[in-house]
């Protein structure tokens, strides 16, 4: 035997270092598993977005306006933000728009075409005249009380439709 060879002998304390040090990186995997398995339970790991549409308003139109507004609450429930690509209709045949309108001055405002419009999860977003509308082509057979309905399409949610009530401005 070599000298190397009858020096080495498995002591008490050389096992129990050895088996500390193949413990512990058992002991943090089954520690990180166990949190992603709650964290899947609770339904935080993935879960798609659930997009609700409700309180659709569409403005009715005053004098010769060739375009009017329609406004929606968006509300996600889920664990994962989606984004809303456009709102169609089929009712005049026109195409809408995405607007947002920001205050700019002393009661004046600038509104600009917006490409989708992000909704976060958990969170809710409400349009209005002073935020995010769908700019409409008006049709002249609206009446106070009619209802509207759009299409409007997600992302990842695919699309949801709503009925939106034609009302008054300022209602």
């Amino acid at each position: 035997m070599t000298t190397d060879q009858a020096l080495w002998r498995p002591t008490r304390r050389r096992l129990a270092d050895t088996l500390l040090a193949a413990l512990a990186p058992v002991a943090v995997s089954v520690l990180a598993l166990g949190g992603l398995s709650m964290w899947t339970v609770l339904g935080n790991a993935g879960s798609p977005a659930r997009i609700a549409v409700t309180g659709g308003r569409l403005f009715l139109p005053t004098g010769d306006t060739p375009e009017t507004a329609a406004f929606f609450r968006i509300t996600n429930t889920g664990g994962s933000a989606d984004r809303l690509l456009k709102v169609t209709f089929t009712e005049t045949g026109g195409a809408t728009t995405l607007s947002r309108h920001r205050m700019t001055g002393a009661r004046s405002a600038s509104a600009r075409t917006v490409t989708s419009v992000p909704v976060a999860a958990g969170d809710s977003i409400s349009m209005s005249p002073n935020s995010l509308d769908v700019i409409v082509p008006v049709n002249a057979d609206w009446r106070i009380g009619d209802l509207v309905t759009f299409t409007l399409h997600f992302e990842r949610s695919g699309t949801v439709r709503s009925d939106a009530v034609v009302d008054r401005p300022g209602r």
